[in-house]
């Protein structure tokens, strides 16, 4: 109870301001990606929107795995290091920011989906650089502008936050729906049995608000960034999540993503950046940015890829001394 309590007291105050931190090729070949990806993907992204008519319109960014036309020379891109300097022996990710062509052919394959949640006053787009090295590893991610809590939102609502786990399971609804449509540049390409959640801040309880009693065995897994948990959370199937926190975030104090961190009934891991605030480390090149984006990739790997070499991975790449700690009841 007192657990409880204290959850119920901080969502308030991170309710109070958290912020950020075409068609295919062809009949896609349902055995083409069945294991993890040796190689990064270009990465494509196409727009559309749930329930336009509807009294909560959902907007949508989607980036995948693409292909891009021989005939289209490859634009220059700034590269970042995905990995810490050490040797990694991990297949090829986004080690370099990701070159992404809008409505791009989704590459040949069926892909497990990440619906990705931003936070307070955001937007997708402002997390970009760890969404697009996810789908260049392999992913497509799928991103809702939610109605009341985005940067634009005219009717700016914080308490909103606790429908957005409804919105988010609307998405899985229709990409479900895409999958099935051949006419859709996704259809056949979204392996919609296979799909994690992950966000920011509100977006990180928008994620555990997803981990209900009776959720779908769908959803196989969760990262928590900088958030706690919604009431009902953790209640349903057990899941693996991971929860990643600034150990100075003034926003959303560490203790939070702890306390749902203890509270999570299955495979868990907490990743604590060593002094950091509410998401800086999320950006390329600040410190902890290579091992965030290691760390979750491997995570995904695992969860959605069934990667035991991924998973054996995740300590080592988690870990640097000064930077990160790694606490954690993962298998063996």
């Amino acid at each position: 109870m007192k657990v409880q309590r204290l959850v119920a007291a901080l969502v308030t105050a991170l309710l109070a301001g958290c912020g950020p931190a075409t068609v295919t090729t062809g009949d896609p070949d349902p055995s083409a990606v069945r294991h993890t990806p040796q190689r990064a993907y270009p990465v494509g992204v196409q727009h559309f929107v749930v329930d336009p008519d509807g009294p909560r319109p959902l907007p949508v960014t989607v980036w995948y795995p693409a292909v891009v036309p021989a005939t289209l020379p490859a634009p220059a891109t700034a590269p970042v290091p995905a990995t810490p300097p050490a040797a990694s022996t991990a297949p090829p990710a986004a080690q370099d920011a990701p070159v992404v062509r809008p409505g791009a052919p989704v590459a040949a394959g069926r892909f497990p989906v990440v619906i990705y949640s931003h936070g307070l006053r955001a937007l997708p787009e402002m997390h970009a650089p760890l969404i697009t090295r996810w789908a260049a590893a392999g992913f497509v991610v799928a991103a809702p502008t939610f109605p009341r809590t985005n940067l634009r939102a005219r009717d700016f609502t914080r308490d909103d936050v606790r429908n957005q786990p409804a919105d988010c399971w609307r998405l899985i609804r229709e990409l479900v729906r895409l999958d099935a449509h051949r006419g859709d540049p996704l259809a056949g390409h979204l392996d919609v049995d296979r799909i994690a959640a992950a966000g920011h801040s509100a977006g990180g309880y928008t994620t555990a608000g997803m981990f209900t009693s009776g959720h779908s065995a769908r959803l196989r897994s969760g990262i928590v960034l900088a958030g706690g948990e919604l009431p009902g959370s953790f209640a349903g199937p057990v899941a693996p999540l991971l929860f990643v926190h600034g150990s100075a975030d003034p926003t959303v104090p560490e203790s939070v993503g702890r306390a749902a961190y203890a509270h999570a009934p299955g495979p868990a891991a907490f990743l604590s950046l060593t002094g950091q605030n509410h998401g800086a480390y999320l950006t390329p090149g600040h410190s902890g940015f290579a091992q965030i984006l290691a760390t979750t990739t491997d995570f995904l790997r695992w969860t959605l890829y069934d990667d035991r070499a991924a998973l054996h991975r995740l300590p080592a790449d988690a870990q640097l001394p000064g930077v990160t700690t790694l606490t954690n009841r993962l298998p063996p």
